[in-house]
């Protein structure tokens, strides 16, 4: 096995915060700090509560227990004007009431596709929820992304663990997981995975933030510089589940080994290019799995921001936001339209359960699950 080292919330109004500031360090810098914050209850009185950190040059990171979510993360550009770079809504009660997208959640059991909703391991078949066509998407219905986690506020991040139940949206083996979001003064988020299980079982971790360098979503993505260390992607079937195949990237529209605008080759007459509308595609990324290592940078040009990432997973889901379509109404009202952010999830192949040739995701008694990826923000003079 290659383990990876990858309701209504009744808003209540935010109480007074408890800070918990990292020790001293280099006197020039204020230390990074960390606060929580109540942010209502479930309907059985479960407590939501909301964390921010900050670094020593100002980085922000909101993030709350429901979904382990990232709400907002504000990073400077060239200017030194800090906004927030990522999509989602200012309100708790908006993420449950529509967060089909995912914006900024921990997705799991199994990030990604499971096709035909169905697994087998060890010989027993386990049925899962349709909820993306036939097939399984981010751990079903109640997945990660829709419980309430808890957090432990530590001196520059947070901690978020959870307990799910042996069975809990039709996976065997009861599971306890960690994700950690820490902010460092190197400007990184670091997000650390960890789970075990007392069944054979399957993980598939993800962080499905979507960002947009350009700030609050004020224009598409298309014009973000892209640079994927990859090879090779796994082209997709009609309902997006890869067909096996670990095709070179080559001479195609998925060929990111040198920067490329986002909406230079979208909308190219390429077959897989017309099934995910967009991107929608894992790549393979370059070097050893279980290793940390670089994976992608994307430039945005007007601002300067940069944000590189590198991991221990095998693969990375570059997502477009083919899907949205001014519908949603997110921060400070505005209409997320089409490709109005991307994704980079790293990950495991997708419907890894049922494709043997790829790596493996499975987890069994007496194993971790580790997994590593840091999102390191800059910007291009």
């Amino acid at each position: 096995m290659a383990l990876s080292v990858s309701m209504a919330v009744q808003l209540a109004c935010t109480t007074k915060e408890s800070p918990i500031s990292s020790p001293p360090g280099n006197s020039s810098t204020s230390p990074a700090r960390t606060s929580r914050a109540a942010f209502g209850t479930t309907p059985d009185g479960t407590p939501v509560e909301l964390f921010t950190v900050t670094n020593s040059h100002g980085i922000e990171l909101r993030a709350m227990t429901y979904g382990a979510i990232i709400l907002s993360l504000k990073v400077p550009d060239r200017a030194g004007a800090l906004d927030d770079v990522v999509l989602g809504y200012d309100t708790a009660m908006d993420y449950v009431r529509n967060n089909a997208p995912h914006f900024g959640a921990v997705v799991g059991r199994y990030a990604n596709r499971i096709a035909k909703a169905r697994f087998t391991l060890d010989g027993q078949t386990f049925p899962l929820a349709a909820n993306n066509g036939p097939n399984h998407l981010h751990g079903g219905p109640k997945g990660f992304d829709s419980v309430v986690w808890r957090g432990e506020a530590l001196p520059n991040g947070v901690a978020f663990t959870y307990v799910s139940a042996d069975g809990e949206e039709g996976y065997p083996g009861r599971m306890p997981v960690r994700v950690t979001y820490t902010l460092t003064d190197r400007d990184e988020l670091v997000v650390d995975y960890q789970a075990t299980t007392d069944k054979p079982t399957v993980i598939n971790l993800s962080q499905h933030t979507y960002f947009n360098l350009a700030g609050q979503a004020v224009r598409d993505v298309l014009d973000h510089r892209l640079q994927l260390d990859a090879d090779r992607y796994t082209p997709v079937d009609a309902t997006l589940i890869p067909t096996g195949e670990l095709a070179p990237v080559e001479g195609t529209p998925f060929d990111f080994r040198q920067p490329a605008t986002i909406g230079a080759r979208i909308d190219a007459p390429h077959p897989q290019i017309q099934t995910g509308r967009g991107y929608d595609h894992n790549f393979v990324v370059n070097g050893q799995s279980g290793q940390l290592r670089h994976a992608a940078r994307v430039v945005e040009p007007s601002t300067g921001r940069t944000l590189d990432v590198a991991t221990t997973e095998p693969g990375v889901q570059f997502y477009s936001a083919n899907f949205l379509d001014g519908s949603i109404t997110g921060k400070q009202g505005r209409a997320y339209q089409k490709r109005f952010g991307f994704c980079l999830e790293t990950q495991h192949f997708p419907d890894a359960p049922n494709q043997p040739a790829f790596p493996s995701t499975v987890l069994r008694p007496g194993e971790t699950f580790v997994s590593k990826t840091v999102f390191t923000f800059g910007v291009e003079k």
